[in-house]
């Protein structure tokens, strides 16, 4: 971690123009976060805050099986606030990345 006085403020504003740019490019691509308390969720990308809080659409849970190879079935959630504070890894479903469109888009 960084702080501003390691980095010149022209630095700074490139590295957060960045994230920025990283963090828009996600928005609705599937997501896939897993929990502290073992659930998974999965769902469309719409929106962080600065306290890493995430919100997902159309999401569905997945809880976690004793037997790794059955997921079970999903419950139905909608849309869905995780805290980030339970976020233990989020990852890009490989499907959203390839082809897809977001919300709004006309093809």
């Amino acid at each position: 971690m960084f702080s501003a006085s390691d980095v010149g403020q022209g630095e700074l504003s490139s590295y957060s123009s960045r994230g920025r740019q990283k963090l828009e490019s996600l928005l609705n691509k599937n997501m896939r976060i897993r929990m502290t308390d073992g659930r998974t969720l999965v769902g469309l990308f719409l929106c962080t805050d600065r306290d890493c809080n995430v919100i997902l659409g159309s999401a569905q849970e997945f809880l976690k099986s004793s037997d790794s190879f059955s997921q079970g079935e999903p419950r139905v959630l909608g849309l869905a606030m995780i805290p980030g504070h339970h976020v233990v890894s989020i990852e890009v479903e490989s499907d959203s990345l390839v082809g897809t469109q977001g919300f709004g888009s006309s093809q």
